[in-house]
This record gives structure tokens, sequence and C-alpha cells, in this order.
């Protein structure tokens, strides 16, 4: 096992616990091709955490958010307007999918974006919002949304 696999009871563990802003600076929102990685922490500051944000350059429709646990691990990323997806097993996911960590694959086994969770994926700025809110991030960074992330 990698230093950075976890168990799937400690992802499990992280991406539910309580994330927060590590100060009160203001982020820019990524422009299009271009990415941002914001740190986070737990409530209790024990764990660190990464928000990370990707702006597609070509298709301006594209783009992806990620929460990283213990810096390197992704415990879950929501992929939208990007190429379709294939898992381990050989299924077939459109452009929008969620992955989240599995043990023993990491993020390579993506799932159908739950529509009652994102139900707003042609507004960046607002699936941003949602995808914090699944991350459990109870006190968000200030970012400032740009063109291509406004609600």
């Amino acid at each position: 096992m990698a230093e950075y696999d976890l168990t799937q009871v400690e992802a499990d563990s992280l991406l539910a616990m309580e994330k927060t802003r590590v100060n009160d600076e203001e982020w820019d929102s990524p422009s299009f091709g271009s990415s941002a990685s914001i740190p986070l922490v737990s409530t209790d500051r024990r764990e660190h955490f990464r928000l990370d944000l990707y702006r597609g350059r070509i298709n301006l429709s594209k783009g992806s958010y990620q929460n990283r646990g213990r810096q390197v691990v992704t415990l879950a990323r929501l992929d939208f307007g990007g190429p379709p997806h294939r898992n381990p097993d050989g299924e077939e996911l459109g452009s929008n999918h969620l992955h989240i960590y599995r043990e023993g694959y990491g993020d390579k086994w993506a799932q159908p974006v739950p529509k009652d969770i994102f139900s707003h994926l042609e507004h960046p700025g607002r699936t941003l919002e949602d995808f914090m809110r699944f991350c459990n991030v109870v006190d968000p960074p200030n970012i400032q949304l740009g063109l291509g992330l406004v609600t």
C-alpha cells in the first residue's frame, strides 16, 4: 500500500469531515485554461485539505472541482463538460461524472452525477457551491467568481 493510499473508512471519514478556509484570503477563480488550488483545514485544524478548481481552455464549459485529503489523495472530483470516462470494469459514463475515492482504486472509478445534489451543472459557480457543500466545506474560502463561474 502506497503511503497516500487510505482505507475506505479513512477516506469516507475525511470526505465527511467538516472543512473550513485556512484564512480570509481572497482567491480568484481560475480563468479559462487555468487552475487554482486552495488550502482548507478541518475544523479541529488536525487535517489539511485542498480544493482544486480547473477550467477548460478550448472547451469553455469543461472543468473540474476536486477535494484532496492529506494534500495528495483525491477524495472527490466532479468533472463536467469534458470527455466521457471509462471505469475499470469498462462501464462508460458521460462527460459529467463524479469520482469518489474507492479503496484500491483511488479516483479511477466514477459514477453519474447525482442530480439531487448537483442540479445546475450549466452554472459553474452554483455547481462549485454544491460541490463544497457535498465535501462538507462549512466555512468556504473567499472565491471571487470570474468569467465563466458567475452563477
